[in-house]
């Protein structure tokens, strides 16, 4: 239950001065419903205005001015401004205002009356003008001009200055709380009380106050850092408190792990170890199988389907399209028939008898284990023993698609089967604990022996002709490529080369058997150019990122990715990843506009020097400071208020660490300290609102 003390700001934006029913709705697509989310939203800049006269305004800068009024000029056309001339003793400064203020100025400023103006200086000439001013107030007011002014965000009908004034509200209205940190980390960072940060964060003095990294705001991102991870970490308790079946490692894997062309790496091991600990302690598993393009993850899951199916349960893969699911089938279906089990694809597609029968076989337990899309979970899917789910790009789903699969496996009452997440994208370790708090992690940071290393290199787009003509005498040569564009046609907004017309040309260049493939097609063409590709009809294969993940051909040796400098560092190293997957050479050329910026030029270089999708990750991160890392917003990514999971990244791991020790110390939360951490999270309201996508 909420406590007392809190009830201030969890009462709607409406109860605010000012916010009435034309207002609330503007208010509340800025920051919020509730009067909290007005209090944790930070100004974005600062405005300083300093005292002068007309003699010394300089142009471009917020100043004010004690003036006198000498004239009001009406506009003697249609859109000229409302003009109010005034002076002090050192010249002239002309106030301009471009909507109807007329009578209301004058009645308001007489000529005569004595006035305090501050605003945005312009000079015209020797004239000193100030358009709109900011304020205007009788001269005996001019203290009530702040000389440093926070600046929020705004929209239309809702200007910063009165957003401001609702903040300033907002933070009245919170009252002092029960410390929830910890004494000697607070001593150590220099943390001031809760509700002292929230007075600096709206009255900033300096720049410095803004900054992600000021004392302010790195103590009310740890507060909101620690209550996400403590969600996170009562989650995984949770689960980890419910039954599952138990799956034993068997016969049956070892024999597949025999059969297989090649010996598992380090990594895969550990791995395969990690998630056998899991499903063998009768404790729900969740753990997410992270491994960069190439790193052998599917196998992994092989050989877990395998132990699950010699422990007598089914298996199901999910993945989020139909080429992804296909080619996961083609992969597992051979090395787990080869043991006697049944394995099969269940997709959209499949309609009719042919669909019954498929869904017969999953009822009455005779195939063992199924590969498919959405599909798997609609109603009428019923598994007899569904012991483990894999999920195969798991960002791609959200949490209710994942909970229905899962539910359709035993214990359904209790979270159901045991969760396998696999992704292929790279993430730094400080924000695994962001996405995937609730879930164990295994890293596979190794490739399987012979993955051939794919040269790469960067070219300026002048030299497209030569890059066309070596391709076409590497597709005469019986090689494969890919030539990847950002836009699927052409576009009045951005100069870029999209897919269509890169295709005809390449067409015109090499011949037809340049296919082109983007997300706008339907399944059923996107499969049959596939197909072709796959089949070696199709030598060009002209896509956007549609391809970025889980298209696997091996004999393609030639990746081309134009405009690279406009996709994302970790974008570029999943498209890379589908080539070198057989034995031909490799190569893969950045197509870039000159000239580059410098961070475009150290994203390019990084990609020439390592392959390693961790390190790569990194240096990503680094390079984009606060922007989106990684294109996490699309994979799930918390919506923090006051974190930055960027510039506080090394905040991120002591919160998970504390989390995990306050849960130890007090699982209840039931000591002092558990009893303010309880306030806490009822104030950032983790435990009511799923922060993750990936919560699964």
């Amino acid at each position: 239950m909420r406590p007392e003390i809190l009830f201030p700001l969890f009462t709607p934006v409406s109860t605010l001065k000012g916010v009435g029913p034309r207002v609330a709705p503007l208010v509340e697509r800025l920051a919020g419903p509730i009067v909290r989310d007005v209090l944790f939203t930070p100004p974005t800049s600062l405005i300083r205005r300093t005292a002068t006269t007309s003699d010394r305004a300089i142009d471009g800068q917020v100043q004010t001015f004690v003036v006198t009024i000498d004239a009001h000029l009406p506009p003697q056309r249609p859109g000229q401004p409302w003009r109010v001339r005034a002076w002090d003793e050192y010249g002239f400064v002309t106030l301009t205002w471009f909507k109807g203020f007329g009578s209301h100025l004058e009645r308001a400023h007489p000529v005569g009356a004595r006035r305090a103006v501050s605003g945005k200086v312009e000079r015209f000439g020797s004239e000193i003008q100030v358009a709109h001013p900011d304020y205007l107030f009788g001269a005996d007011r001019a203290g009530d001009i702040p000389p440093v002014e926070a600046v929020y965000p705004a929209t239309a009908g809702l200007p910063s200055r009165t957003f401001r004034k609702f903040a300033l509200e907002a933070l009245e209205r919170a009252a002092a709380l029960p410390e929830w940190q910890d004494p000697a980390w607070m001593t150590r960072e220099g943390f001031p009380a809760w509700r002292e940060a929230l007075a600096l964060l709206h009255n900033p003095q300096a720049e410095i106050d803004l900054s992600p990294l000021s004392v302010t705001r790195r103590r009310l991102a740890y507060d909101e850092l620690l209550a996400h991870q403590l969600a996170l970490a009562q989650r995984k308790a949770a689960k980890r408190a419910h039954p599952a079946p138990r799956i034993m490692a068997g016969d049956l894997s070892d024999a597949a792990e025999k059969a297989l062309p090649f010996r598992l790496t380090g990594a895969q091991i550990r791995a395969l170890s990690e998630v056998r600990g899991d499903v063998a302690s009768g404790e729900r598993m969740g753990r997410l199988l992270q491994g960069d393009v190439g790193s052998g993850k599917t196998v992994v899951a092989m050989l877990a389907m395998a132990d699950a199916a010699a422990s007598g349960l089914q298996s199901a893969l999910m993945a989020p399209t139909e080429i992804l699911a296909r080619q996961h089938y083609e992969t597992l279906a051979p090395p787990l028939e080869a043991q006697g089990l049944a394995v099969i694809l269940l997709t959209g597609r499949d309609k009719g008898p042919a669909r019954a029968s498929k869904l017969a076989k999953l009822a009455d337990g005779s195939a063992a284990v199924v590969v498919g899309t959405h599909a798997l979970f609609q109603d009428d899917v019923a598994f007899s023993a569904l012991g483990l789910t894999i999920i195969d790009e798991q960002h791609r789903f959200g949490v209710n698609e994942r909970k229905r699969l899962q539910a359709k496996g035993l214990h359904p009452d209790l979270g159901g089967a045991h969760l396998l997440a696999m992704s292929a994208t790279p993430i730094p370790r400080t924000l695994e604990l962001t996405m995937f708090g609730d879930l164990d992690v295994s890293r596979i940071d190794e490739k399987p022996p012979g993955r051939t290393p794919v040269a790469t290199r960067a070219a300026p787009t002048p030299r497209i002709p030569e890059i066309i003509a070596r391709l076409k005498a590497a597709a005469e040569g019986g090689a494969q490529a890919f030539w990847i564009c950002p836009l699927v046609s052409e576009s009045d907004k951005i100069d870029l080369r999209d897919a269509e017309r890169r295709s005809a040309s390449l067409r015109e260049a090499i011949g037809p058997s340049v296919g082109l493939v983007h997300g706008q097609m339907n399944a059923a063409d996107k499969d049959a150019v596939m197909a072709d590709f796959v089949d070696g009809k199709v030598s060009v294969l002209v896509a956007t990122t549609v391809v970025e993940v889980g298209v696997n051909v091996p004999n393609a040796s030639i990746m081309v990715i134009e405009h690279a400098d406009r996709f994302g560092l970790a974008q570029l190293h999943q498209l890379r990843g589908r080539v070198g997957r057989g034995s031909r050479e490799s190569s893969c050329v950045l197509l870039y506009d000159p000239p580059l910026s410098e961070v475009a030029q150290q994203r390019l270089d990084i990609l020439r020097r390592s392959d390693d999708g961790f390190e790569i990750a990194e240096k990503d991160l680094e390079l984009r400071g606060g922007g989106d890392p990684l294109g996490l917003k699309q994979s799930g990514f918390p919506a923090y208020r006051l974190a930055d999971p960027v510039a506080h990244r090394d905040l991120i791991a002591v919160a998970a660490d504390d989390a995990r020790l306050i849960l130890a110390r007090d699982p209840d939360l039931t000591s002092p300290r558990g009893l303010a951490v309880r306030t806490l999270q009822e104030l950032f309201d983790w435990k009511s609102a799923s922060p993750l996508n990936d919560a699964g």
